[in-house]
């Protein structure tokens, strides 16, 4: 697995289970269309916004309250030459109790800076993960879209 990418952490004064059912919660967080099951492992589901981005991500990990992992097995970036950048990325939240904090470590494993879409794709995973997720966690209440 590609190790570099596109990294941001956070921590919030809320529990590791807490966390963890958040981000699993997608639908919560993720502004756009998410259609299919986004906690079960093994499950396949699809973002879209149209006309912008379309992928689908396979849960391939879930451990509770410390590590979420999905594989994109599909994409199609329109802003982007190449449609197919995220196929075969890998993309982590880790879970870990940080002095009476849980922190959020998210990396997207091959969003590296030589993908056209590395500037357009960090910008909106640093507004997805590090607001709409974080005020998710923090409030409980579904976030609306970061832009």
């Amino acid at each position: 697995m590609e190790q570099t990418g596109f990294t941001t952490t956070f921590a919030v004064e809320k529990t590791p289970e807490e966390v963890y059912a958040a981000i699993n919660d997608v639908r919560g967080w993720w502004s756009g269309e998410v259609a299919g099951d986004t906690d079960r492992l093994g499950a396949e589901f699809t973002y879209s916004v149209e006309g912008v981005h379309r992928s689908v991500q396979k849960i391939a990990e879930l451990v509770p309250a410390r590590r979420v992992v999905w594989q994109v097995t599909d994409a199609s970036l329109e802003f982007a030459q190449d449609k197919k950048e995220w196929v075969g990325t890998t993309i982590v939240f880790e879970i870990a109790p940080a002095g009476g904090r849980t922190e959020v470590r998210f990396t997207h494993h091959g969003l590296v800076p030589a993908f056209e879409c590395f500037d357009a794709c960090s910008n909106a995973w640093g507004l997805l993960v590090g607001k709409n997720l974080r005020n998710r966690i923090l409030s409980g209440e579904p976030q609306p879209f970061p832009w």
